[in-house]
């Protein structure tokens, strides 16, 4: 029998191994300990010798069965989860690199994730070197120079710029570095960074993979000796995903498939969309033939993705006007939900940063951050256009 299709495999991987009493869904296991009356087998179990689970901070079977899923879905040989998307991020690199060490990156990264770069590695004598995003040569030559870790965030959070990731995985291996890859806003419909070249692929679950905005979660799959590594670090730390979030991720991930292709054709009609506004300056798609990384994204990329972000003139009083009269998004710091959720970046991805590093990122004050859900696409357009339409009766008045 031939190998499962995507979206047979986000219904069926990694449960049947996890159901018990008949029933067809993956039960919410809440227990903290697992009991055994064998002294030698529960020491087997311990040590990892024998499958099975100790202690709910380790190992649980309905955390399980979402880590078996996302690894099946990525094509990994291993995947381990995270209370959220930042706790798989700083997990990980928390294990990969050491004082004196060398980490390569790109400049935009999402907010959380560049205040480690500039805050807190730098305070553990890790050299960090960031480079503007879609620069290759500059990224190619820093590598180049020698590096632990190459971590990239492909599309970046809110500018949705693309690295060539096959690019820089060769660069990568060339000097012996770790190649991570954010995949949170492409998913694994859209886009497998394993194949082409990473070592890990990092998901905060919280976004797309859960898609209803009601769990937080995170992932990281890859090699088997770097994840177990990873394992390692997060179950001696504590950042381990609930039961009851790992449910609703798994039960979530079963319409994955369903529910971002139709957010990458709400997406990309409404980037084509907002062209038309006057007071739109720009759009940040990589799915726009005028996009800077846009024939990158064509050749590495199933699909274009739910997130597209635009500027509006006036700035911040723009948005402060335009973004209560969208009637169809949620006005809140989270993405990749079933509803159409919309935010400037001063108050959601980079919130953490002040206006001189948001703009040192190319982020203007006047960008918003707009995730395509699943309603009617010509609701959404007209949504957009009744907003614009009010913001010129007031710039009238």
């Amino acid at each position: 029998m031939k190998e499962a299709r995507f979206s047979t495999k986000s219904i069926w991987a990694g449960e049947k191994e996890q159901l018990a009493f008949g029933a067809t869904q993956v039960p919410v296991v809440h227990s903290v300990s697992f009991g055994y009356d064998d002294m030698d087998e529960w020491y087997e179990v311990a040590v990892g010798r024998k499958d099975g689970h100790i202690y709910g901070r380790n190992t649980n079977p309905t955390v399980q069965a979402f880590e078996d899923k996302i690894r099946i879905l990525e094509g990994a040989e291993s995947a381990t989860s995270f209370s959220t998307g930042m706790a798989a991020i700083s997990n990980t690199l928390g294990t990969l690199l050491f004082p004196g060490d060398r980490v390569v990156s790109i400049k935009d990264t999402y907010g959380g994730t560049n205040k480690i770069f500039t805050e807190f590695l730098p305070k553990q004598q890790v050299e960090v070197v960031l480079c503007e995003t879609g620069d290759h040569e500059a990224l190619e030559e820093e590598i180049s120079k020698g590096c632990k870790v190459l971590y990239l965030e492909s599309p970046t959070n809110p500018t949705v710029k693309v690295t060539d990731i096959k690019r820089m995985a060769i660069a990568g291996k060339a000097v012996g570095a770790t190649v991570v890859v954010d995949n949170t806003f492409a998913t694994p419909v859209n886009q497998n960074p394993l194949e082409l070249g990473a070592d890990l692929v990092i998901h905060s679950a919280t976004k797309f993979l859960g898609g209803h905005a009601d769990a937080l979660g995170g992932a990281v799959c890859g090699r088997k000796s770097l994840v177990e590594a990873i394992y390692h670090y997060r179950e001696i730390n504590g950042a381990t995903l609930d039961p009851m979030a790992a449910y609703l991720l798994l039960r979530g991930m079963k319409t994955l498939k369903l529910r971002v292709d139709q957010q990458n054709k709400n997406a990309a009609e409404i980037a084509d969309y907002l062209k038309s506004f006057d007071m739109v300056e720009a759009v940040y798609y990589p799915g726009l033939p005028e996009h800077p990384h846009h024939d990158i994204a064509k050749t590495q990329m199933k699909g274009y993705g739910g997130m597209l972000s635009f500027a509006v003139k006036g700035g911040v009083d723009t948005v402060r006007n335009l973004l209560p009269e969208l009637k169809y998004a949620n006005r809140a710091a989270n993405l990749g939900s079933v509803e159409t959720v919309v935010g400037p970046s001063r108050t959601t991805s980079h919130v953490e940063c002040t206006p001189e590093e948001r703009a040192a990122m190319g982020i203007p004050e006047g960008l918003v951050r707009y995730s395509a859900g699943i309603e009617d696409i010509e609701d959404l357009k007209e949504d957009l256009s009744q907003a614009f339409k009010k913001l010129q009766t007031y710039a009238k008045n």
